[in-house]
């Protein structure tokens, strides 16, 4: 196995990152980029073996980085973040070439993004805390403790961001980390591991151990050392970690898929709500966010259908790494073939597509075209199950209760969004919506210091905030009775 690769004129070390060395695998898995269908490198293929060695580093590592003071492991994960800025277009035409998403998005907003991670957290840290309370004279302290190794297995969509979304929490409350990419997109990983160390982040702190989920992925989830597991992906592989977890009783976090509506009443600014549905295309349909099911007052369905047409005929497909590209590719083949058997059923039901219906032939590879179906039942796969690509559908609702009753009518619960004139109408509307995002008149609105997470199949618990140190520590209180105390003078 060669241990490094090339992507874009950046190096990248394709080995695991365990105990701050390179380990390489005797079996390798291959990386293709969506973007033209290259060969990026062959990467190394993690076991039980590499996932047990990588877990053992982390629980050596783990009382001295647990014992290292808050304003110490502040100062390592500012110094990351700066890494991050100093390695911005590295990361950004790494993942770019890895994972298909549009070069811009990584520029201006992706890898900033990851740099803030690392900067919140390590602020957040600083400002952990609550006053203490007295119950009958007694004192009580709340303590956040440092829970343990981290097991973090994450998505191909946004594999840097989503990363770094768990790995900065984790490591501000003081616990190492074992993380497992997602085998479709796996070279920023490998990348950040080095800017970690460069940062000064201790051996055994962050190990990377690339493989596949039924391999590596399930050795880490059912691991009896591990003491947190966070994953981002599906509900079927949830289900899986879940049961491994249990073993044990492993406190998990997922964060799962999404079915999100994006409702539009008739008082609504129209232009906004077309935007607001446009960009639901964002990252080739590959956001658990998205809000693919458009419910849409029937008495402007007509007028909003015929502007979301035209805005969506304005949308560049092509080469992600184009300036003026809108929509790149989707990250895979099976990928590709997901999305078109959920649009062909749909169609074969009797759906109709307004735009888009199927693959891009004209770019060929991995590009599908926009689509917005229309004719769909409420029980149809395609409104009940996520699809995750650019894949929208449109439904009429009458009033506003027949509006939320077809919003929650889903297994999921992630986010929705609500575009009304109305105030009054807003705050209703929100209050019985079942999510655990719920935007007004804008989309993808996130502050760090906000909960995130889902309801019903789309996840357990919140992350974010206080949130994410209540889930990667052991919140502890301490109660004093009051006097008593010996005099040692």
């Amino acid at each position: 196995m060669t241990p490094r690769t090339t992507v874009a004129g950046v190096p990248v070390d394709t080995r695991h990152y365990i105990d701050g060395q390179r380990i390489a695998s005797a079996r390798t898995f291959a990386d293709v980029s969506p973007v033209d269908g290259r060969p990026l490198g062959e990467i190394a293929r993690g076991t039980a073996a590499e996932a047990d060695a990588a877990v053992a580093a982390a629980t050596a590592a783990f009382p001295g980085w647990a014992a290292t003071a808050r304003a110490e492991r502040a100062r390592v994960l500012r110094a990351i973040a700066d890494g991050v800025d100093k390695r911005l277009e590295d990361l950004a035409l790494v993942e770019t070439h890895d994972n298909g998403a549009l070069l811009r998005s990584h520029r201006r907003g992706v890898m900033p993004r990851v740099a803030h991670n690392f900067r919140f957290f390590a602020d957040r840290l600083l400002s952990l805390g609550q006053e203490d309370f007295t119950t009958r004279g007694h004192t009580n302290h709340v303590s956040w403790d440092p829970a343990g190794p981290c097991a973090l297995i994450t998505p191909w969509n946004a594999p840097l961001m989503l990363a770094t979304w768990k790995i900065a929490p984790a490591l501000a409350a003081g616990n190492t980390v074992v993380l497992k990419p997602a085998e479709w997109s796996p070279l920023t990983a490998s990348l950040l591991a080095d800017v970690a160390a460069g940062a000064g982040l201790p051996p055994g702190v962050l190990n990377v151990v690339q493989g596949y989920g039924s391999e590596a992925g399930a050795a880490l989830a059912g691991h009896p050392d591990v003491r947190r597991i966070s994953f981002t992906g599906s509900v079927a592989t949830a289900r899986t970690i879940t049961a491994a977890a249990a073993a044990h009783l492993t406190p998990t976090s997922l964060e799962l898929g999404g079915k999100s509506p994006l409702l539009v009443f008739a008082d609504a600014d129209l232009d906004l709500a077309v935007d607001l549905a446009v960009e639901q295309y964002d990252n080739a349909g590959q956001v658990c966010l998205a809000a693919t099911r458009l419910l849409v007052d029937e008495r402007i369905a007509q007028e909003f259908t015929r502007r979301f047409t035209e805005r969506a005929a304005s949308l560049v497909q092509g080469d992600p790494r184009e300036e003026s590209t809108d929509i790149g590719p989707v990250v895979h083949a099976r990928q590709l073939a997901r999305i078109d058997g959920f649009v062909r059923r749909a169609l074969a039901s009797g759906a109709r597509a307004v735009i888009g219906g199927g693959p891009h032939t004209a770019l060929g590879g991995l590009y599908y075209r926009p689509t917005l179906l229309t004719d769909v039942a409420q029980d149809s796969e395609i409104v009940q199950e996520e699809v995750f690509g650019p894949v929208l559908t449109l439904q009429t609702f009458r009033t506003q209760e027949e509006a939320v009753a077809l919003a929650n009518d889903t297994r999921f619960g992630l986010a929705a969004t609500v575009v009304t004139g109305d105030r009054e109408r807003a705050d209703r509307v929100t209050a019985q919506l079942v999510a655990g995002t719920v935007w007004v008149n804008c989309f993808f609105v996130r502050d760090l210091r906000a909960p995130f997470g889902g309801s019903r199949l789309s996840g357990v618990g919140r992350e974010g905030g206080t949130w994410s140190f209540d889930f990667y520590c052991d919140v502890k209180n301490t109660v004093t009775a009051p006097g008593g105390w010996r005099d040692h003078g």
